[in-house]
């Protein structure tokens, strides 16, 4: 889906008068999470979204007003159990939303898009009285440390959570906007595991980028709908900026290939980083990237041999054991009923 806060400055940029609505709070069964957004223009023509269908039409109709009066404000919604059942949900919710005009210079957004552009995790702080902003940046202790301790641990668990956080402090009410970089699964290796892991991450919302030099593996008839990089892998990553939403698989079996990547993954700030093999052959990986320097404890951020133990055997069945490795080391999930390795010798 288009970002709608680009969508919003490009039909500033166009002359039209804009508003842009969030999702600021939520409480039951909600169509769509804290931070979605929909932005309105002076006619009413919309794009995004903030339930589903539930309650687009209330909020498109005080946009306008918002349009006319340019003052910012907060609504509440209940979703009726019908409502809720039209958009798939088992019950209804109540949501927040807080609409607000945006100005032809709004110079914080601008900086907004071009930050998340490079890639970079920040939070925009709106004191939902005045419509005051702040910007903060991860890559940037010192905007966090101008913060009043409980709005830092604000910005923190927003972040965190991948969308916002309500927080009510010193009789101030903020909503805490936290966006990261996209999701980015880095697959080395146009192999036969390559297709569906590609194509399953895709659907669980990872941009995915194939890297492998050989031509006859990583074709466009192989893999139609995925980035590649015919490169050699070190040379690629180094390119692609490697941030802490990144996953790397690396496939292919060929130590020419696969300890390049795996050399420049674990000098990066990667939150997964995945090897295919047996037990003996990450044995010998291991080995060749300790005479490398590498240390045991950075060594042990290499899942290996890769995926969870679902006694996966075909590509497919692979795939899944790979994205479920990954799934569960982005949600620090709690395996401790389930083997972490999964036995393939492929």
């Amino acid at each position: 889906m288009k970002d709608p806060i680009e969508i919003a400055l490009k039909w500033n940029d166009e002359g039209r008068e804009v508003a842009l609505a969030t999702v600021i709070a939520t409480w039951g069964s909600s169509p769509l999470p804290v931070g979605s957004q929909l932005v309105v223009d002076g006619k009413g023509v919309f794009e995004g979204s903030v339930s589903g269908g539930c309650i687009e039409g209330a909020v498109i109709t005080e946009a306008l007003d918002v349009i006319r009066e340019g003052r910012a404000r907060r609504l509440f919604f209940g979703v009726s159990n019908e409502q809720a059942w039209e958009v798939g949900l088992a019950c209804g919710g109540e949501i927040e939303v807080y609409i607000e005009k945006l100005d032809p210079n709004q110079a914080l957004y601008r900086e907004v898009i071009a930050l998340r552009r490079d890639q970079k995790s920040i939070s925009l702080i709106t004191d939902l009285a005045n419509n005051d902003k702040i910007l903060t940046r991860v890559d940037e202790p010192e905007t966090l440390e101008k913060l009043a301790p409980g709005l830092r641990h604000a910005v923190s668990e927003a972040i965190h959570s991948e969308s916002g956080s309500f927080l009510q402090l010193e009789g101030k009410t903020y909503f805490i906007h936290g966006f990261n970089p996209a999701l980015q699964l880095i697959i080395i290796g146009a192999v036969h595991i390559a297709g569906p892991l590609a194509r399953m991450a895709g659907l669980t919302g990872y941009r995915v980028v194939i890297i492998d030099p050989r031509t006859a593996f990583a074709s466009k008839e192989r893999f139609p709908d995925t980035e590649i990089k015919l490169e050699w892998p070190d040379e690629a990553m180094e390119k692609t900026v490697l941030h802490s939403r990144t996953a790397v698989v690396v496939l292919t079996h060929d130590p020419k290939l696969d300890d390049p990547a795996l050399k420049t993954a674990l000098q990066s700030d990667v939150f997964y980083i995945g090897a295919l093999g047996s037990s003996k052959t990450h044995s010998e990986r291991i080995k060749r990237l300790k005479m490398e320097g590498f240390s045991d404890e950075q060594l042990r951020r290499i899942h290996g041999p890769i995926g969870l133990n679902i006694n996966a055997s075909t590509p497919a069945e692979i795939a899944v054991a790979i994205l479920a490795e990954i799934t569960a080391e982005r949600r620090k999930a709690n395996l401790s009923n389930v083997s972490r390795k999964n036995a393939n010798g492929l």
